[in-house]
């Protein structure tokens, strides 16, 4: 069992595969010319697979792929079918990019749900998001993976300016599709230009679906990081993540290995754990894991203590998103 000093156990891992993608994303990834990590400083597949087995055996139940985009690594293949064969649920965020080359793998590895993120449904604001050319091959894999039944959420970022004024059009996506859509509040990183100002809150996007739809809570789980909601008559449902105004950091049992082999016991944490030179080194991992996550902040990472409205985004200390995997 791997616990904080708060008494919260962490079964959840979250491993990045690369800092790599092929989108280009201002809030995750700012800059064309963004130097990306070294292969020879990534986890290896054999590595990875060692590191897994270690958290797996400390009671890790759930895995969760990210990036960067995980699909891009040339041997996500290969990764995700010898994660697949852990007693674990093996669960993936992507882009949505390459889903159908991958979905036999997929299958395969027994992953049943897939979280796609997706900011906008205009293709020509998609573009300008991520500039690149891919809306509709995107909707055409999320089509592909409702067709397998396989369990769809959407990631949405919603920023204020932006795509505030598509929350609707994302809630009338799930009168006749069986998708969750995972409103997400804009959070601080290095590099992202966060303001308080492009922050849509959990408050203001219920308001906003409530002018339009009756909405009704539904009961999570206790580790959830969503606060559900469904719609009567709707085939699928949505969700808000809501770091910044109503935090989860009580019940929290994330852990997030970064793609050079970084442990990080919190998003915002500002500072991480070597594991995979510990690993390279043949030094024991395990006891560098426990002193990680013992080491945990009680809410996040202990560097949002004040109200949005008064951060200051350029005094936080973290990675990027795209380097911390999500």
């Amino acid at each position: 069992m791997i616990a904080d000093s708060f008494g919260r156990v962490h079964d959840y891992l979250r491993i990045s595969l690369t800092d790599n993608c092929n989108f280009r994303c201002f809030y995750c990834m700012p800059e064309e010319d963004y130097d990306f990590t070294p292969a020879s400083r990534l986890m290896q597949t054999d590595e990875i697979v060692q590191l897994a087995k270690i958290f797996v055996e400390q009671g890790v139940k759930k895995i969760r792929l990210t990036g960067g985009e995980p699909l891009v690594r040339k041997d996500a293949a290969n990764i995700i079918a010898q994660l697949g064969k852990l007693p674990v649920e093996l669960v993936i965020t992507t882009n949505g990019t390459r889903i159908a080359e991958m979905l036999p793998t997929l299958i395969e590895a027994g992953i049943k749900t897939i979280n796609i993120s997706l900011d906008t449904l205009q293709p020509e604001k998609f573009f300008m998001i991520t500039r690149r050319d891919l809306f509709h091959q995107i909707r055409s894999n999320i089509e592909l993976l409702l067709q397998h039944k396989i369990t769809v959420k959407i990631n949405m970022v919603v920023m204020k300016g932006l795509n505030d004024n598509e929350i609707k059009d994302f809630i009338l996506w799930t009168k006749h599709n069986p998708i969750q859509i995972r409103f997400i509040e804009f959070m601080p990183f290095s590099g992202n230009k966060w303001t308080s100002n492009k922050m849509f809150s959990l408050q203001e996007i219920l308001a906003v679906i409530a002018n339009d739809f009756t909405v009704l809570p539904v009961e999570g789980s206790p580790n959830d990081t969503a606060k559900s909601f469904m719609i009567p008559g709707h085939e699928g449902s949505f969700a808000i993540i809501s770091t910044m105004t109503a935090p989860f950091c009580s019940t929290c049992n994330r852990m997030r290995l970064t793609a050079d082999g970084k442990l990080k016991n919190c998003l915002f944490s500002d500072g991480e754990t070597d594991l995979l030179t510990a690993l390279r080194n043949n030094q024991e991992v395990l006891p560098l894991i426990k002193a990680s996550i013992w080491s945990k902040k009680k809410e996040l990472g202990g560097q949002l203590q004040t109200h949005f409205e008064k951060l200051d985004a350029d005094a936080i200390h973290n990675r990027s998103m795209i380097t911390i995997g999500g």
